[in-house]
């Protein structure tokens, strides 16, 4: 596990931001990295950043499972761990999407779980994060499946995926672990149903 380049502040000043991270410790079972870091050093901007990008995702009109699956690639070709652990998490935690689609992910120009709509989604997200440029011909297998408002979301999509991913590769910041931690909740909560269900030990 990677060391950040700067310390996590676990317990940050002001009472606002206290609640944020204690509400965030009771949903998430802890505080993701980025908001130690970046959330305690520059509190305005970043969670105005995120904002911005949270308020606008609920507004796009592309399928909601097209925008996981490019932020997940997009977060692959940029090998940002934080990232693509912490949006597998989100996507399971919230049934957004199926852990099988997700696992096939690297395979979605032959898996049969991927539609072509999602697959010429998905070359060009790959195109645009690994080249930084998208050739005329990937460009044109979207026309088909998105119009041109959506064409722009997904754009959208992989640009701001990309900021998400520099901005952890800057400071060094990895995994988490909540796809672990979620699978330990799971895990605690079936064993707990287990022993309910067999009633007490004599």
């Amino acid at each position: 596990m990677t060391e950040p380049y700067l310390p996590p502040i676990e317990n940050p000043n002001g009472a606002l931001r206290k609640l944020v991270f204690a509400l965030t410790r009771r949903q998430m079972g802890k505080v993701p990295t980025p908001f130690a870091i970046y959330g305690t050093r520059m509190p305005l901007s970043f969670l105005s950043f995120m904002g911005k990008i949270s308020r606008l995702d609920k507004r796009l009109e592309l399928p909601a499972e097209t925008v996981i699956l490019v932020r997940e690639r997009v977060a692959g070709e940029n090998a940002c761990l934080f990232c693509q652990d912490f949006s597998r998490w989100y996507a399971l935690d919230k049934s957004l999407i199926s852990a099988e689609r997700l696992d096939a992910l690297a395979a979605y120009r032959t898996s049969p779980l991927f539609t072509d709509a999602e697959r010429a989604a998905l070359d060009y997200a790959s195109e645009l994060a690994a080249d930084k440029h998208v050739r005329p011909e990937t460009f044109e297998r979207l026309r088909p499946f998105y119009s041109e408002r959506q064409i722009c979301e997904l754009a959208w999509v992989v640009a701001t995926e990309h900021v998400y991913n520099i901005s952890n590769h800057g400071l060094n910041i990895g995994s988490d672990g909540f796809c672990e931690l979620r699978d330990q909740r799971e895990h605690g909560t079936q064993r707990a149903a287990t022993a309910g269900a067999a009633g007490p030990r004599p």
